[in-house]
């Protein structure tokens, strides 16, 4: 799991009948350096599948790939992300020195 912020959410014209009820969230990926305060994340954005109703700016724990799909076996899914949870709060302390992010900020 990794964490993320929402940065925006997508809509969709039509909607196929394989995808569960929620909605789909754009987030980035945050890195070593953006936990402990000192960028935005990675420039990655990835697009989740989210039934817990984020709004943007939250945190959220981003499940990717195969265990993305977990939560709806034995069903198929087309998921490759999954929002796992909404976090609150992170404390992060590390144990090195954080380099400031060659990302942003």
């Amino acid at each position: 799991m990794r964490i993320a912020r929402v940065i925006g959410k997508v809509t969709l014209n039509s909607q196929l009948p394989d995808l569960q009820p929620g909605s789909y969230l754009i987030v980035r990926p945050y890195d070593r350096a953006a936990l402990a305060g000192a960028g935005d994340g990675t420039d990655e954005s990835e697009v989740l599948y989210d039934c817990l109703s984020a709004r943007e700016g939250d945190l959220v724990g981003l499940v990717e790939g195969r265990e993305a799909s977990a939560p709806f076996y034995p069903q198929k899914v087309p998921y490759n992300a999954y929002n796992a949870c909404i976090l609150e709060a992170v404390n992060f302390q590390p144990v090195l020195d954080v380099p400031d992010s060659p990302h942003g900020a």
